[in-house]
Parts: C-alpha cells; structure tokens; sequence
C-alpha cells in the first residue's frame, strides 16, 4: 500500500473544534437539556451533552455518514453510535466484518478500535425527534467535509440511511459530479467521477429498522463485506 500522511493531529484539532461549538441555537438548547434531565436509566451518569465529533482510524479507507447523534446514545457517551440500539446492531457487524476490535460499545473508554474505518454524521448535535433541519445540517456541512479532507486513504463511503446518503450525495455535486437517477436504496452502489471515493447505500441501524426485519444483520453483513471487497491495496 502507498504511504500515506498522518493526518492524527489535525484531526484531534478539529473533533476538539467540532465539540465546542454553539453555532445552532435550537439543537444547542436540546443537547444540553438531555444532559441536565437525563433519562431515568442513566440518571447516574454525566452526559457529553455537546456536539459529537468523528471516530475511527486516521488511515481509514472507508467512511461511515450516518444521520445524528441519539439524544441518550452519542450524545450521553461522546461517541458515534455508542450507548444506543443502533449502536448495539452496528458494532458487532463491524466486528464480523473486520473493521472493529471488538462488538460492543458502551463508552469512550471501552477499548474500541476501528480498523480502516472513520464514523462521522452528517450532523453533530442530538436533534428533536431525530430531525435536524436541513438549515442545520448545512451550518455542519464543513465539519463533515473538513474530516474528509483528513482522510487521505479514503476510498468509499458507507451511508447509513438516507440523510447521510442525501450529504454525500451533495457533496459529490459540489466535486462537479452528476447525481443524476441515483435513488437511495439499501446496498446500491454508486462509482462518481475517477479519483473521488464511491459510496454505498444501507438503511439506518435504527431500532425501528432492526426490530421490524427492514434490516436485519444479514442484509447490514452485505453491505459491509461489499464494502471491504471493494477496496483497493
């Protein structure tokens, strides 16, 4: 494989910078309410209540682009996808797949590792109802693009849900690539201009996916064993 450069430092500048800020009115006011409430379950523990920055391997080669923190999941540890069911799903099909050191997650100080893999969202702040606002997920637009700047072994995406696959949908657009015909759908494939990384599809781990049989870890197995084939050494 070509050496590639450490990009470790800059990116602990930016997930710092991501977790201090305070530009979105609404979802800074939620965050923060969660953390003083706290739901009965985790009345003992001291919320992150603050924006959730990325995850994983500086050397990563796959990019995961999910929605939101979880008000009780993320937003409660400090990690993506750590603390809730969506996690609880994620995790060990990263571990199947080889991409994590171990299959639960619980909280930062767990000992998870990703291996080839950086977790990310296309907005960094717990939203109302797991809605952000498109105003507010375009305000966390360059935290999200900063972090694919400090990727420099970036091959494909994995976007999980359609928020996520609708953000790397336009960020192809601001490459100058066309999106045109490309519909989300769970592991579609997608190969944008030569050069910039391809992107595969897959429903969100969400409870009401997971529970329902929408996705089951089959399907979410596939998608992430697609993914690993299609890398390049």
């Amino acid at each position: 494989m070509t050496p590639t450069t450490d990009n470790s430092a800059a990116l602990e500048q930016l997930e710092a910078q991501i977790s201090a800020c305070r530009l979105c009115p609404r979802l800074t006011a939620y965050r923060e309410e969660v953390a003083r409430v706290k739901r009965r379950a985790y009345r003992e523990e001291e919320y992150w209540g603050k924006p959730v920055p990325g995850f994983g391997d500086p050397q990563a080669r796959l990019l995961a682009v999910g929605l939101a923190p979880g008000a009780h999941g993320s937003n409660r540890t400090g990690r993506m996808f750590t603390g809730d069911a969506s996690g609880d799903f994620l995790f060990p099909a990263l571990h199947r797949a080889g991409l994590a050191s171990q299959p639960h997650a619980s909280h930062t100080g767990d000992g998870m590792r990703l291996h080839g893999l950086f977790m990310s969202a296309a907005c960094r702040c717990a939203p109302p109802d797991n809605k952000p606002l498109p105003s507010e997920i375009e305000t966390c637009r360059p935290y999200l693009e900063a972090e694919i700047n400090l990727l420099p072994a970036l091959q494909g995406f994995v976007a999980l849900g359609k928020i996520g696959f609708d953000w790397v949908l336009d960020w192809y657009k601001r490459q100058g690539v066309s999106t045109a015909g490309v519909e989300f759908g769970h592991n579609r494939f997608f190969a944008p201009a030569p050069g910039l990384p391809w992107l595969i599809a897959s429903y969100h781990p969400s409870r009401q996916n997971t529970q329902t049989g929408k996705l089951t870890a089959a399907m979410f197995d596939q998608v992430w064993a697609d993914a690993v084939a299609r890398l390049r050494d």
